[in-house]
């Protein structure tokens, strides 16, 4: 909060505070205390800073004066219409020096705190000063009663400069306390904008990254399949016609698949097998297909069932499988091909291996093997470990662990240990 928006506060309480002291004079004492002109000046005065303030004109105008003024009249006025020399006093103990002093204490307690809060610790010990010296100088030059005492005004100034230097700086500590703390909320805000830019960039560029492997899985692999189909079909379309129409009929068909596939991946759903069969008939229909597509051997090992896997788990399992097994058809000139998926707990084990031509996997990716970081992408996404280990001429096994890979609350009944049936 602006010291500016105080002001309105401020003059309204400094105008409240003199009508209370005018009424009190005016009803607890014969003789007023204080004249009608030092109630008629300290109204005029804070009637004429309230019209500054509303008047919108002059505010803009006077906006860096307006504090300074309100501070200036608050403390000038009260004292020097209290020590004109034409200023007279009833004889009594509410009209003594001391008494007086503590009569003006409110209206510079309000120039104070407008101190402290709009110009700070220092600016409150030069207030405290200048009270002091102002003060004194008019208690020792102009105004003292003859025959009055001097110590005991000299103590409650002492008092009073004591009790604003205690309020000043509890002020001024609590205003820069808050300044502080709006500037730190000023840098946490920008490192949050930063932040918040940093994610959302990161966030496409992830989902760009997930769309490019979803159309890698699909696309990419239905076009493999079918170049390799077409290229077949090209060889044998005058030698053995029957064998073409077979071949036609398996390409329309994973058309089609790829076609789905591709459809489910663009809407960010799991892949259709899942949906349809689960993972385990997933990966058995995925294993058979490829085997009949490239004439493989296959040993496939799969537990009897699974525990509740999360479907960000499952949806990784089957990727990276599905990657490995394309690979194997497509690249690895294999005749034997071994698929291995075990649960232990809360761990979850797929290893894929053959028996092709193999290759040096720290080459991969700029030989163009970009599904072999597809997989190694899936694999981080649900905090599991992708390792790859090929030699040329000796095959190629592909294993991925993924640790917690269960629901939360589910506990596993399948051990380690895991039954096979072969294709």
């Amino acid at each position: 909060m602006e010291v500016i928006g105080l002001l309105p506060l401020t003059v309204a309480l400094w105008l409240g505070y003199v009508l209370v002291l005018a009424l009190i004079d005016e009803v607890f004492y014969p003789h007023p205390i204080l004249s009608p002109t030092y109630y008629l000046v300290n109204g005029m005065d804070a009637l004429l800073v309230m019209g500054l303030l509303f008047w919108s004109r002059g505010r803009d105008r006077f906006e860096t004066a307006v504090v300074p003024l309100v501070i200036g009249l608050l403390v000038l006025v009260p004292i020097v219409l209290l020590k004109l020399p034409g200023m007279r006093f009833p004889p009594t103990p509410a009209s003594s020096p001391e008494s007086i002093q503590l009569r003006q204490m409110p209206l510079l307690m309000l120039a104070l705190v407008l101190t402290a809060w709009q110009y700070g610790w220092w600016a409150v010990l030069l207030f405290c000063s200048g009270i002091a010296m102002l003060t004194m100088g008019l208690h020792l030059g102009v105004g003292r009663p003859v025959g009055a005492p001097f110590w005991p005004p000299v103590i409650v100034l002492i008092i009073q400069m004591v009790s604003f230097l205690v309020v000043g700086y509890v002020i001024s500590a609590l205003i820069r306390r808050v300044q502080q703390q709006q500037h730190s909320l000023t840098e946490a805000n920008a490192r949050l904008t930063v932040y918040a830019t940093t994610l959302e960039e990161l966030t496409i560029s992830r989902e760009r990254n997930r769309m490019a492997r979803e159309l890698h899985d699909t696309l990419a692999h239905t076009l493999s399949g079918l170049s390799v189909h077409l290229e077949t079909m090209k060889a044998y379309w005058d030698v053995n016609p029957a064998a073409v129409r077979a071949m036609l009929d398996t390409s329309l068909s994973a058309t089609r698949s790829g076609l789905q596939e591709t459809r489910l991946a663009l809407k960010s759903l799991r892949a259709s097998p899942l949906d349809d069969l689960g993972l385990l008939q997933a990966l058995r229909q995925m294993v058979t297909e490829t085997a009949e597509r490239a004439n493989l051997r296959v040993n496939l090992v799969l537990p009897p069932q699974v525990p509740p896997l999360k479907s960000s788990v499952e949806q990784c399992l089957y990727r990276v499988a599905q990657e490995a097994m394309a690979n194997v058809a497509h690249h690895a000139n294999a005749r034997q091909m071994a698929v291995e998926l075990a649960v232990s707990g809360a761990a979850v084990f797929l290893r894929v291996s053959d028996d092709g031509c193999g290759f040096i996997p720290h080459q991969a990716p700029s030989a163009g093997h970009f599904g072999l970081m597809g997989m190694r992408e899936r694999a981080g996404l649900v905090g599991g470990t992708l390792t790859i280990t090929s030699q040329p001429g000796q095959g190629t096994t592909v294993q991925l662990s993924i640790q917690s890979g269960t629901r939360p609350g589910v506990q596993s009944s399948i051990q380690s240990s895991i039954q096979g049936a072969r294709l």
